[in-house]
């Protein structure tokens, strides 16, 4: 039935393209001299009165007055206007691309206000400046995280926290289309290619909280990537001692058909060197994408994109030691390992969305898409291990080497897990807009499908004795063992009003929409109201003030529905939580260069939340809505040319979250009741500094250098204590530093000193040194556990494990 309508549709867009067609047309696409889109550009067929305007992706179509040669005038703000000569054939249609030259001509002070986007919260982020960062993951993500608002204390990962918020509440599309990340994967080093290519994108927006109902059904950010319609031939070619990368894209000759692919390769064996657990590793994650996109006229596109992701780990472990402790007591763990781990995730993806124009104000969209992802973990690793008491006493022969020991002991960790998840979408969104009023809406259905397999199980045996002790049987310290089959089916829908009104001596754009949910496994139906006003004040045209309110639900998918004993919870509520924003931008010229510093202060209070544990990347949830809690804090983010004609940014953010289970309590050794009350989250972390800067020397601008710092202050963790989550502690600061050396030995637009590189549009050379400073950051805990001895000494040991240390790369990018 659903194929048939998805049929229906299809045809009846193509049977109106058909019909529309008359004698006499140019169509065509109005861009910039690199090939970004210039939208509502004007087009006027010179001497006829007749004209258009481009919409925002800088496509236009026109009616000519009959057959012939005539002139089009084509102009836009802040660009040169051009005139070219077209000629019209007999009952066909003829299509051009314009390239508009930026006018560079100084004039006084102007300020243009435009109606888009002005309530959305959004950061455009320049792709620009993604290609210069040092970057360990390869992954886009990594411009993210010097954002204010966002957190991340793992070079290793991709994966970010938003305001206080988990991995699990990000959501991630692809021109329109929500993307998946792996499922069970538990740590960084397991962790291969995001989904996002940053070879084949567009443009990004982001936002860190108060986003648009039209944005779906997370509580913390939005990430809205457009990939590249391509209107020339080109592509790419890069290679680091990290992996490699390579792009083409084209357009057929009568720019009805474009596309774009990229191969994506990586490789973190290089890095894993520095850790402390010291073994054979063998990653390798591979990836491919392609978009396609065909436009049989200027009001109707049909798009597909696919990808492709094979991701394997495999790591034979053979020994680590790390010191551990402070000057008054320290000590040394030693592990000698037997075993090894092999993961893989394959995922699959397919998207089908078809575009058409209505007349000059209505834009309907229709797209399906299907999700598949087979993940499996399969690892037995037997460790030998012994804890030493290091000689803290300075001035002594033996200071620094063992004195002491404290236990040794075996644990054996196996596990043979498999995960199928299917998903599939059908959804349609469209746009009425006229100046002044915007009217927005959607509808989307997902069903899923989850096939859950867990075996896991570890054995502890310390001094002779297995943990938890028993006089009658060897115990196991920990099991899991569980099987889930099922289904599940949710829809949402959206309508918002997006106006503009004079309001207090300025200009206010108001956007109001509610957003409905419902979840059929819990028989759930959700109403999100939100609203965002942003204000320009007409007598100081250097700020703009904005609010945003609204209520953010996020159904359960399959990791917040299953305990840690891996029992799927039939009674799961959606996450809730309310939304209060209020910010501003404050646009300034310092040393004749143009800064802006932005503030936004939030305030979220959560209810039904499902409490969790965080380890590494692994979120492991209770599965149960027993807690409340709340976010809030301060961003701040100055950003503009420190440097002439290079843009860096500085970000500060203050955050507190925390949460309350109800009802809970437990016994102090006194046998007194105590109830815990509000306790930090796992994502609490009171203090984030990023930093991005950009310099060049002087006399050679080709020679530059780019910087990349974070700090982050101590997180809370928790110990292994089953049904205890207000057990908190905190980890050392995160602290890194990566640094980045670039030659460009072609530049775009200038003429190179070898004839042969003209072959190309730019080349980079870059030498980077991640980790400058080779700081240990701790990234979670291993619990090494041992029987009491005679001296008391306590049962079990926090020993930290560390992040990568310094490490220093070559990479080569080719434009061509």
């Amino acid at each position: 039935m659903r194929a048939k309508v998805i049929a229906f549709l299809f045809t009846a867009g193509l049977s109106l393209m058909a019909f529309s067609q008359e004698a006499y047309k140019i169509s065509g696409r109005v861009l910039t001299e690199d090939g970004k889109p210039v939208s509502y550009a004007n087009v006027l067929v010179t001497g006829t009165g007749i004209g258009t305007v481009a919409d925002d992706s800088g496509r236009f179509e026109v009616r000519l007055p009959g057959e012939g040669e005539w002139k089009l005038q084509i102009s836009s703000v802040g660009f040169e206007s051009r005139n070219i000569n077209v000629k019209a054939e007999s009952q066909g249609k003829t299509n051009v691309i314009i390239a508009l030259k930026e006018n560079l001509q100084e004039i006084d002070e102007v300020r243009i206000n435009q109606a888009v986007n002005q309530t959305a919260n959004l950061t455009r982020i320049d792709m620009k400046t993604v290609q210069m960062i040092p970057n360990t993951s390869g992954n886009f993500e990594s411009i993210l995280k010097t954002l204010p608002g966002v957190s991340s204390n793992n070079e290793l990962s991709s994966q970010y926290s938003v305001r206080g918020g988990n991995f699990d509440e990000n959501l991630v599309y692809i021109n329109g289309i929500e993307v998946f990340r792996p499922f069970l994967i538990r740590s960084g080093q397991q962790e291969g290619l995001s989904f996002i290519n940053p070879d084949l994108i567009q443009s990004v927006q982001f936002s860190a909280g108060g986003f648009d109902a039209s944005y779906g059904d997370k509580m913390s950010s939005i990430l809205d990537v457009t990939y590249k319609k391509p209107i020339r031939a080109g592509g790419s070619v890069s290679g680091s001692l990290l992996g490699g990368s390579a792009h083409l894209e084209g357009i057929s000759t009568k720019s009805h058909l474009s596309w774009i692919g990229g191969l994506r390769y990586k490789t973190t064996h290089y890095l894993l060197g520095s850790l402390d657990t010291k073994g054979e590793y063998k990653p390798a994650f591979w990836d491919f994408q392609s978009y396609l996109t065909w436009s049989p006229s200027i009001r109707t596109e049909i798009g597909l994109l696919t990808n492709v992701s094979i991701n394997s780990y495999h790591f034979v472990p053979a020994s680590r030691e790390t010191d551990f402790g402070n000057i008054f007591s320290a000590y040394r763990l030693k592990i000698y390992y037997d075993g090894s781990e092999l993961d893989k995730y394959t995922t699959l993806m397919g998207a089908l969305t078809f575009k058409q124009r209505l007349g000059e104000n209505v834009s309907i969209n229709f797209s399906t898409s299907a999700y598949s992802s087979g993940e499996r973990e399969t690892f037995d690793i037997e460790g030998q291990y012994l804890i030493n008491e290091l000689d803290t006493r300075l001035g002594t022969e033996t200071t620094g080497d063992s004195i002491k020991n404290i236990g040794v002991g075996t644990f054996l960790d196996h596990a043979r897990n498999r995960l199928m998840i299917h998903v599939f979408s059908l959804q349609h969104s469209g746009k009425y807009g006229i100046p002044g009023y915007t009217l927005r809406w959607g509808i989307r259905t997902q069903s899923e499908i989850i096939h859950d397999r867990l075996s896991e199980w570890k054995l502890v045996d310390s001094a002779g004795y297995s943990l938890p002790y028993s006089e009658d049987e060897v115990r196991l310290y920990d099991v899991v063992k569980s099987s889930n089959h099922f289904s599940t089916w949710r829809a949402s829908g959206y309508i918002e009003n997006t106006f503009s009104m004079g309001l207090w001596g300025g200009d206010a754009y108001i956007t109001a929409g509610i957003r409905g949910i419902y979840y059929d496994f819990s028989n759930q139906l959700l109403a999100n109201p939100r609203v965002s006003l942003a204000w320009n004040p007409r007598w100081e045209k250097d700020f703009r003030w904005r609010l945003a309110a609204g209520i953010y639900d996020q159904p359960p998918f399959y990791k917040e529905m299953r305990d840690p004993s891996g029992t799927i919870n039939r009674n799961i509520k959606a996450q809730r939580s309310f939304h209060l924003l209020a910010g501003s931008d404050y646009y300034f010229m310092a040393w004749e260069r143009p800064f802006k510093f932005t503030t936004e202060l939030y305030y979220k209070y959560l209810w039904d939340l499902i409490p969790y544990k965080l380890e590494n990347v692994r979120v492991r949830y209770s599965a149960q809505n027993i807690a409340r809690g709340y976010a809030t804090g301060i961003d701040l983010k100055l950003n503009g040319e420190f440097v002439k004609d290079a843009e860096s940014w500085v970000s500060l953010s203050l955050m507190r979250t925390m949460e309350d289970i109800r009802n809970d309590f437990y016994f102090d050794n006194e046998g007194r009741k105590v109830e815990p009350g509000f306790y930090p989250r796992p994502t609490d972390q009171l203090v984030n500094f990023g930093l991005y800067f950009q310099d060049y020397v002087p006399q050679n601008p080709s020679y530059r250098v780019s910087l990349y710092f974070l700090y982050g202050s101590p997180l809370s963790f928790s110990p292994p204590v089953a049904g205890r989550y207000d057990l908190v502690y905190r980890m050392p600061a995160y602290k890194r530093v990566d640094i980045g050396f670039i030659k460009a030995i072609k530049e775009e637009g200038k003429m190179p000193a070898y004839t042969f590189l003209n072959k190309f549009r730019s080349i980079y050379l870059s030498a980077e040194i991640f980790n400058l400073f080779g700081t240990n950051n701790t990234i979670s805990y291993l619990w090494v556990r041992t029987v009491s001895n005679l001296q008391n000494v306590p049962g079990m040991f926090a020993v930290p494990n560390y992040l990568t240390g310094r490490r220093f790369n070559l990479r080569l990018q080719m434009n061509f």
